[in-house]
């Protein structure tokens, strides 16, 4: 069963990745969450006189630069002058170079919401009347290009890693005191700060192209660099890297002195009692509950001031109620790493802690209560921030933001639903380990006494042995002892042999001479003359001498030659001995190997386990796709805005819908044509709405508000009352959802019926209508 478990995880771990770089991949642009909602002239205006400025409203506050705002005329060339200003309250405004000639013209805008968000976007008005533009300037801002997409990676890489430094800390203070002394939550809790660290210095760096140019090669311009750091989110994401600073000292004593302490905290007493064993508790003495209150105050304070640079710097900051909705986004992205982080590192614990230190089901238990706070933490604040950013149940699914929130309120209900599966699992595996607990502790027993037997009788074998190596080794010297007492006895024969030789030879010698005497006494008188008789016996006798002493020597070498076989024989037992004891000691490691290996599978093999470890598997995949989501929708335009820019465009553009003096009318009509991208607004401006010639202008929008482009769009002007029509106007393709036809022949007044007919495809069209009082 275990050897498949690594490669499902791995399987699942690689779809969720799959599915979460899906959702940031196929995400939208990041909506501008300031909307343009007014400008003077207005979006499609023909002036009879050229304006000395050009000012545009914006539902939020907004940061401009010198290249903000900028006006062209039809050729491309800027007309605007001086640096935008602030008059009043949300509209700024650029004044523009005197003596305008008639024509069309382009305001393009790039400006920084409130809330750190790019905003851009293009209009048109004419001056005199329409004309033809060579301007081609688009909705598309610095955040659509390849900057715009690391920018969205970086702070999705930002928010998980605050989920697992954060959460993962808090499962080990709270729920897994031994966790501090695991390996793999180690490396968790490390790889989560070095991921928020890295994310924000690339945030830092990415934030000045992101916000103006979009190039690549700006990234690393100095100059933009500083002046990211004088706005409010440069001032958060320094501030986020000097608490980081401080979480790498938390970390450091966390799996330090902390560890330490844990030490004396039993694993895992689950088998021992029915639910009072404590294995993440504060029982290691008053030095290590003040150690852990230590730790969870700073923790808190250092995690409180990182979500704080997240709350201060984007939605929460603007917008309705901000003083209330920065300290509750703080406590809701805290809850949510309660949650998140806690049940990555829950995970990690269940399919990498070590034998010795498993996760028992207090810890589980632990993070449960945890678990069920966050979640109460997370509904509370989430009703709150819902109301504050939609403002009416409409949004939910007339905005692109809501929408979002449906899908991950779905999310967090699935993941509810799991963790209530987690729970069962739980609870089956205490009852499972209360009902064995017995058993096991009788297993356990028996298995200590059988190696206290098997110590035993290796403690006895190696006495035997080293008993027998003494009596070996005293043999051996006995023998060597006898063997130079021999042969000390052997050299003393032959030296006592060679005395007694020598003193025949020297006796014998002595009597040759008396006989040699003798018998020349006796014929001295015969021959005068033998003085060289005694020369040969003299040779003789020194002659048996030496063979005597010659005898004595080779014995002596013969006793030598004895010892020094005694010898290298006791060092070659002395070393089979030594290999003896390194082979016993790599059999015993690998004993030990082998029974971790046996009790690891058997904790493997416990189906409760086995369903816990699946249930949380399936809950954490949930949540990366659900912090996937949270991303998205933190670079979403929120409803509430939305629908208010939508209400002040119609506001606008109905307020001119008929009258006299310059006759423009406007109109406004949603449209569906059901196809993919099939949902917009189309606007008419007819100008000046009297009969004979008049000027029409449409104006096709997305459902977010930014100008789009469709395939075709036909107008029909039909006068029931008189039965003349419909008259066809096929207007001109000017700029991105703008056209427009001159000279359009209105042949008398009355209430005309204007019909447009949008296609957005090759099969998807639409026709809409409304009518108009022309004259």
């Amino acid at each position: 069963m275990t050897q498949t478990i690594a490669p499902r995880v791995r399987t699942l771990v690689l779809l969720i990745l799959a599915v979460a770089g899906a959702l940031l991949a196929g995400a939208a642009p990041v909506s501008a969450h300031a909307a343009l909602t007014g400008s003077d002239p207005a979006q499609g205006a023909v002036v009879d006189t050229a304006p000395s400025q050009v000012s545009l409203t914006f539902s939020e506050p907004i940061a401009v630069g010198d290249d903000s705002v900028r006006v062209l005329d039809p050729k491309g060339e800027r007309v605007d002058k001086g640096d935008p200003a602030n008059p009043s309250g949300t509209t700024y405004s650029v004044r523009l170079v005197s003596g305008l000639p008639d024509g069309t013209y382009t305001v393009a805008y790039q400006v920084v919401s409130a809330d750190s968000h790019p905003v851009a976007g293009a209009f048109t008005f004419s001056i005199g009347a329409p004309s033809e533009t060579t301007v081609s300037v688009s909705a598309q801002g610095s955040d659509d290009g390849l900057v715009g997409w690391l920018y969205g990676f970086g702070r999705y890489v930002s928010y998980a890693g605050f989920v697992v430094l954060a959460g993962g800390a808090a499962f080990v203070l709270a729920c897994w005191a031994p966790g501090a002394r695991v390996r793999a939550v180690q490396r968790l809790v490390v790889s989560g700060w070095l991921a928020l660290t890295s994310a924000t210095l690339g945030l830092l760096m990415l934030r000045g192209s992101y916000t103006t140019s979009g190039k690549v090669g700006d990234v690393f311009d100095l100059e933009l660099l500083g002046d990211v750091l004088q706005t409010k989110t440069g001032a958060a994401l320094v501030s986020r890297l000097l608490l980081l600073a401080a979480a790498a000292l938390f970390i450091a004593v966390l799996f330090g002195a902390y560890a330490r302490t844990a030490d004396a905290v039993e694993p895992d007493r689950d088998a021992e009692d029915d639910g009072g064993g404590d294995d993440g508790g504060d029982d290691g003495g008053p030095d290590k509950r003040d150690l852990t209150f230590g730790l969870a105050l700073g923790g808190t304070v250092v995690a409180a001031g990182l979500a704080a640079s997240w709350a201060m710097s984007e939605h929460a900051s603007q917008g309705l109620q901000a003083g209330v909705a920065m300290p509750v986004d703080v406590v809701h992205l805290l809850a949510v790493a309660a949650w998140l982080g806690g049940l990555t590192a829950l995970l990690v614990a269940l399919y990498r802690a070590p034998v010795e230190t498993p996760v028992g089901r207090d810890a589980v238990r632990r993070f449960s209560r945890l678990a069920f706070g966050s979640v109460v933490t997370l509904a509370v604040t989430g009703v709150y921030q819902s109301w504050r950013q939609l403002g009416s149940w409409s949004a939910f699914t007339d905005t692109r933001y809501g929408q979002l929130l449906l899908v991950k309120i779905a999310l967090v209900a699935v993941m509810v639903a799991v963790a209530f599966l987690s729970r069962r699992w739980t609870q089956r595996l205490a009852d499972a380990r209360v009902s064995e607990a017995a058993k096991e502790a009788e297993r356990t027993e028996a298995t200590e006494e059988a190696e206290r037997t098997e110590a035993a009788e290796r403690a006895e074998e190696t006495v035997r042995a080293e008993e027998a190596v003494r009596a070996e080794e005293a043999v051996r010297a006995e023998e060597a002892v006898r063997a130079k007492e021999a042969v000390r006895a052997e050299a003393t024969q032959r030296a006592e042999e060679g005395v007694r030789a020598k003193e025949a030879v020297r006796v014998k010698a002595t009597e040759r001479a008396k006989e040699a005497v003798r018998a020349e006494a006796t014929e001295r008188a015969k021959e005068a003359k033998q003085p060289a008789g005694t020369a040969p016996a003299e040779a003789s006798g020194t002659s048996e001498v030496s063979e005597a002493s010659m005898a004595v020597e080779p014995p002596k070498a013969s006793g030598a030659s004895g010892a020094s076989g005694a010898s290298g024989a006791f060092d070659a037992e002395k070393a089979e001995a030594g290999q003896d004891s390194v082979r016993a000691a790599q059999l015993a490691r690998q004993r030990a190997a082998a029974e971790a290996a046996r009790q690891k599978r058997l904790r493997d093999a416990d189906p409760n386990r086995f369903g816990l470890r699946r249930s949380v598997l399936a809950e954490a995949g949930v949540a990366v796709v659900l912090l996937a989501v949270t991303t998205v929708l933190t670079q979403t335009e929120p409803g509430r805005t939305e629908q208010d820019a939508r209400a002040a465009t119609a506001a606008s553009s109905s307020a001119s819908a008929t009258g006299q003096g310059s006759g423009a009318v406007s109109l406004t009509m949603p449209f569906d044509t059901g196809g993919k991208s099939g949902k917009g607004v189309v606007s008419i401006d007819l100008d000046p709405a009297q009969a004979g010639d008049n000027a029409l202008h449409v104006y096709v929008e997305g459902p977010d508000g930014t100008p789009v482009d469709v395939p075709e769009v036909k107008i029909a002007l039909t006068l029931a009352a008189q039965n003349i029509g419909p008259l066809p106007v096929a207007p001109d393709h000017v700029t991105t959802g703008h056209w427009s036809a001159s000279r359009v022949q209105i042949p008398m007044a009355g209430d005309w019926k204007v019909e447009v007919t949008v296609r957005t495809s090759d099969i998807d069209q639409v026709t809409v209508s409304k009518n108009a009082q022309i004259g």
